[in-house]
C-alpha cells in the first residue's frame, strides 16, 4: 500500500476527510492530492507530523513501499 492509501486509510477509520485532515494539521488542501499522484512527494517533517496524529510510528509509513 503507498502512502497516498495508508494516510486516506487511517482518515476513514477515524471518520475524517484526507481534505480535513490536511487542513486540521496545517497542510494545504493541494498537498494530499500530490502524494496519490507523486507529484509532490511529502517531506519527512510532514510524515512525522502525520505518524504524530494518528499515534502510529512513522515506519508504518515506510513498510511495503519497495514492494
Amino acid at each position: 500500500m503507498d502512502f497516498y492509501s495508508k494516510v486516506n486509510q487511517l482518515c476513514r477509520e477515524r471518520g475524517i476527510s484526507i481534505t480535513a485532515f490536511s487542513k486540521e494539521i496545517g497542510l494545504s488542501k493541494g498537498t494530499a492530492p500530490g502524494w496519490e499522484t507523486l507529484s509532490r512527494p511529502p517531506r519527512v517533517a510532514t510524515v512525522k507530523r502525520i505518524a504524530d496524529y494518528f499515534g502510529v510510528p512513522v515506519s508504518y509509513f515506510l513498510e511495503g513501499e519497495a514492494d
